[in-house]
């Protein structure tokens, strides 16, 4: 208790400037020359007793001291406790404190209240008292912790009667401690990021963080201060507008909640499925959402309420809304545009845009779809095939020229030859019969077509003869015969038969292209 009236003065000093100056307490200890502690002392007795500034300059020296140091009255069992747990659930309301919640106590005790400062010690000694987990305060609709349970369920193939050892996924919401529980067979991204969108759906919204662990599934590169998320999870919070804010490595307290979330799966749910047989991994998720909901139901040991209650009234009101459909998982796959403009996945080709050739770009594969992204920016996308070897191609993807030769098949080639005349018509068949493929003749074909505009269908006729008899039936060796006039210079070749092709074993002949 201050008893020179110095300290008394600097007292006042110390209300003026807290109330006036709109200093911190820190500032104002500087200025006074006192510690920060002083000044924080001096401000929780003020407010205990009701005293602020105004009210101060009316007050003497000793009735001053008397308002903020009253005599310690003798301790009474009178006392009213305030409930502690339910102070604790309401802090997570958001916008609730402390202080508020001292006066609406005061006001329903009355004389029998705890001062402010009292009050204070009393609840933080509560909840020293408390797990860890439970210690935390976390407002509604903050945090979702997920972690994946140490133990296994072993599941039974009912045609091998191979055993596969499933792995169990928990989520726990940071205010009302609501739990979500489901198995998958593997830990992979898509396993961790299809299980956090069912438990989104499970809790019908979308809190503001998402706290996972660091495992190589999620974090491309783990770190205990800018870890870097993998593809798939920065996918899944742009498309629920959620921030992922990964646990410290080695820091379980960052956790706590999960980590005692999963402690609770495991001997309230996995204990009691132990003696069951599962044949599927269906079966187990219909058995865990089951006794879910009893663990949701079941009443808290020291805070008032369930889960379930907890969730209603803490959660529910605060998460963001779902987006109007659930995100469709992906995998992602770096890829090169290959000359042909054609990217590759599983053996099939699919078509992008031909400016893009050579440029390095991201699959993004879904169980129907495949999307060709470039820097993030869709730049094409198909249907997906399980055609191996075939191609894909969209129209618009090709080049100009390359587009041309889509009204052409080998079957229209070989019988606009034909309407030339017979040299004509073999001269094409060689360029289909003489290719890997048919279709890459068909540059070469619309070449003779060009010389047929040029030099009119006769002469393209009797230059297609020579080219014949001088084995050499090549666009190029037309276009030569033609420009340099031999195609005039042996007449008795015009209408003639053509001399028959060289037999190779690559010639198909004209039957097989009636059929194509």
């Amino acid at each position: 208790m201050p008893t020179p009236r110095v300290l008394m003065s600097k007292i006042r000093q110390a209300l003026r400037l807290l109330a006036d100056a709109g200093l911190s307490m820190r500032q104002v200890a500087a200025a006074l020359g006192v510690s920060k502690s002083t000044v924080s002392e001096i401000a929780m007795y003020a407010r205990d007793a009701g005293v602020d500034w105004p009210l101060a300059t009316t007050l003497s020296d000793d009735e001053l001291q008397a308002r903020l140091y009253p005599p310690p009255r003798p301790r009474s069992s009178t006392r009213q406790e305030p409930d502690y747990a339910v102070l604790h659930q309401e802090l997570k309301r958001p916008g609730v404190t402390l202080q508020l919640l001292w006066e609406e106590y005061r006001a329903g005790a009355g004389e029998v209240a705890y001062r402010y400062s009292a009050f204070c010690e009393k609840y933080r000694a509560w909840v020293k008292r408390q797990k860890r987990s439970m210690r935390q305060v976390h407002p509604g609709g903050e945090r979702l912790f997920v972690d994946y349970a140490g133990q296994t369920v072993p599941v039974v193939d009912p045609v091998s009667g191979e055993i596969r050892r499933a792995q169990v996924f928990v989520a726990v919401l940071g205010a009302s401690n609501y739990t979500y529980a489901c198995a998958t067979w593997q830990q992979t991204a898509a396993d961790w990021v299809g299980s956090i969108i069912d438990t989104l759906a499970f809790i019908g919204g979308v809190p503001r963080l998402l706290v996972p662990d660091q495992p190589r599934a999620l974090i491309a590169n783990p770190d205990a201060y800018e870890p870097a998320t993998a593809r798939l999870m920065q996918e899944l919070g742009e498309h629920y507008g959620l921030a992922v804010l990964p646990a410290r490595p080695g820091r379980p307290q960052d956790k706590a909640k999960v980590e005692v979330g999963v402690q609770v799966v495991e001997r309230w749910i996995l204990a009691r499925l132990r003696h069951r047989r599962f044949f599927s991994l269906a079966e187990l998720n219909q058995a865990i959402a089951e006794l879910l909901m009893e663990l949701n139901q079941r009443p808290f040991k020291k805070l008032p309420g369930c889960r379930a209650s907890a969730f209603a009234a803490l959660d529910a009101p605060v998460l963001k809304p779902l987006p109007a459909t659930a995100m469709v998982l992906a995998q992602f796959k770096p890829a090169r545009v290959n000359i042909d403009y054609h990217v590759a996945f599983e053996g099939h080709y699919y078509s992008v845009p031909h400016q893009h050739v050579g440029a390095a770009v991201e699959l993004r594969i879904t169980a129907s779809t495949l999307e060709v992204l470039l820097r993030r920016q869709r730049i094409a996308a198909h249907v997906r095939s399980a055609k191996v070897g075939a191609f894909t191609t969209v129209a618009e993807h090709m080049p100009a020229s390359h587009r041309a030769h889509l009204q052409w098949t080998p079957a229209k080639l070989i019988s606009w030859g034909e309407r030339i005349g017979a040299a004509t018509a073999g001269v094409v068949r060689w360029q289909m019969a003489h290719r890997a493929h048919p279709e890459q003749g068909y540059r070469s074909c619309l070449g003779l077509m060009r010389l047929a505009r040029e030099y009119g269908d006769d002469r393209l006729e009797a230059a297609c003869a020579r080219a014949q008899s001088i084995r050499a039936p090549h666009y190029r060796s037309v276009k030569s015969i033609l420009a340099c006039g031999l195609d005039r210079r042996d007449s008795s070749l015009l209408g003639g038969t053509a001399a028959p092709m060289p037999a190779h074993d690559n010639v198909r002949g004209p039957g097989y292209y009636g059929h194509h």
